[in-house]
């Protein structure tokens, strides 16, 4: 990538800012990518992107309508100042289902607006009637000769993951912009150039079936990298203000982008380059403090609810076939792919028989998500399952079991009795089991789940806790397992107090009905 002055470092940060002339203009920090956009320009004319919301799509859409309008003065100093045909100009179409008003006005009609908005400022009159029909003369009419149309459609989706609760008007919907497209196909020789992004491709066979041309650049390892910032760009773009951060924080500056790396990066579509998230970045720079910025802005309560109706929640570090990357239709939404293509998961590493394992890509999202499935099983606010964690750890690190214990028995206080009787077993695995894995955020802790059967192991300086948990059964005979199992032999030559803790619920009490802990191996 090319380089930049240092003064770069120090200029405004874009968060939110979604359009390359207002960024450019006033003076924002602009990670350049455009080799990236002109090989996709030169290498081909019809493409498909998705990408997690908030990711740079909006941007790079922007950015490529700056470029076929010619104006060059806002690429001043970028990669593709020196590589790029400024006499070459196209009439551009940009048309961002995000900004329509489809909830108030219906979608069909919300498009009607918008083909007239798009026909007022082209100074275009329209003879025909009918989205599609007028979509097609717009086109028409905007091309002449070799002057063709760029036709760039951003969150092509969003009148649908809108209405993922309300699936009859998802299909509607569907129906609608299939129609709407369908006039793409037999519009070839009005275009020039054609990208459409969107978060999710659940829909994209469905609506662009007529469209066979469009090519997936979703993940083409060539494109990887197009949206989101690398670990190189992040050192190079920011490193004004991380050295900044250092000096104000006494803090080395390996350990910061250490930090920084853990919080924010991961993520990946081809499991050998990995990015991290614009917004969380500019975010953290801008508030110089970790925390939840992009899970916050777009709490997937609908993914949540589907999650717990589904009882999908051991989500980390998952193999999968290939066949993640393919669309799946609105009324087939499956799990693994719904989170994969909103960014909850993303590819960590491929296998040698092409198995992918999807995971967290970082600590932002899996902390989030673990703190909101914990609070959809447990019917409450999300911000109060933190606490909870964090409390569970002071108590294991005093050493307190008979305060670990009235925590979990809080865990399942709020889950109406009813419901929690009909589904005891799965209550009882997924809140346990979240909480452990939440839990090893703050303090090491592990959580295996097999065979109907429920561990935990959790470590503190002193201390090695082997939990064994039972449903309806007893304490004594968890603890007869920890014997019996010889759970604590892999620790023998740890030097700590090894502590096995024998755990039984009642499903009926909705609670931890009686517990045991003994010394298994001092060292």
């Amino acid at each position: 990538m090319p380089n930049s002055s240092y003064l770069s470092n120090m200029k405004k940060l874009p968060i939110g800012l979604q359009d390359f002339r207002g960024l450019r203009e006033g003076d924002n920090l602009y990670i350049d990518k455009t080799p990236y956009i002109h090989k996709l320009i030169e290498s081909g004319k019809y493409y498909f992107l998705s990408r997690p919301r908030r990711f740079g799509k909006s941007l790079t859409l922007s950015t490529i309508k700056e470029l076929f309008q010619g104006s060059q003065e806002l690429f001043e100093d970028l990669w593709i100042a020196e590589h790029w045909d400024w006499t070459e100009r196209h009439p551009v179409v940009h048309i961002s289902f995000s900004s329509i008003g489809y909830q108030h006005h219906g979608l069909e009609k919300a498009i009607d607006i918008m083909l007239e908005q798009l026909a007022e400022t082209f100074r275009i009159k329209f003879e025909r009637e009918g989205i599609g029909l007028r979509f097609r003369e717009l086109l028409e009419k905007l091309s002449q000769g070799d002057n063709k149309v760029v036709l760039l459609i951003d969150e092509y989706d969003k009148p649908l993951i809108d209405y993922l609760h309300d699936m009859d008007k998802a299909l509607e919907n569907q129906k609608i912009l299939k129609s709407f497209y369908s006039i793409i196909k037999d519009s070839d020789p009005y275009l020039r150039f054609l990208l459409v992004t969107g978060v999710s491709k659940f829909s994209k066979v469905s609506i662009f079936s007529d469209l066979n041309n469009l090519q997936d650049i979703t993940v083409h390892p060539a494109y990887n990298e197009l949206c989101g910032y690398t670990q190189p760009e992040l050192e190079h773009s920011f490193d004004g203000r991380i050295q900044q951060i250092c000096q104000q924080q006494g803090i080395a500056k390996g350990q910061l982008l250490a930090q920084i790396k853990e919080w924010y990066n991961g993520y990946s579509w081809s499991g050998d380059s990995f990015l991290y998230n614009p917004f969380s970045i500019l975010s953290y720079f801008s508030a110089t403090r970790f925390q939840n910025f992009w899970f916050a802005t777009g709490t997937p309560t609908f993914l949540i609810e589907l999650l717990k109706k589904r009882r999908f929640y051991k989500i980390e570090k998952i193999k999968v076939s290939p066949i993640i990357f393919e669309s799946y239709t609105l009324d087939n939404l499956e799990s693994h792919s719904l989170l994969f293509q909103t960014g909850y998961l993303t590819v960590k590493d491929t296998d040698e028989f092409g198995l992918i394992t999807l995971d967290y890509p970082n600590k932002e999202v899996r902390d989030a998500m673990y703190s909101y499935l914990i609070a959809a099983f447990r019917q409450e606010e999300p911000s109060l399952s933190t606490p909870l964690v964090v409390q569970l750890r002071h108590a294991f690190l005093s050493n307190d079991l008979e305060q670990v214990i009235s925590i979990i028995k809080t865990l399942f206080k709020n889950i109406p009795s009813q419901i929690f009787i009909a589904q005891a077993e799965a209550y009882y695995h997924s809140l346990i089991y979240l909480t452990f894995r939440y839990l090893g955020v703050y303090i090491e802790s592990e959580v295996n789940e097999s065979d109907a059967r429920l561990d935990a192991v959790v470590q503190t300086d002193t201390h090695i806790y082997i939990f064994e948990f039972k449903l309806d059964r007893s304490a004594a005979e968890a603890m007869q397992q920890i014997r019996e199992k010889g759970y604590a032999d892999k620790y023998r030559h740890e030097g700590k107090a090894v502590v096995g803790v024998g755990v039984n619920f009642s499903s009926e009490q909705k609670t931890v009905e009686e517990w045991r802990a003994e010394e298994v191996r001092r060292v």
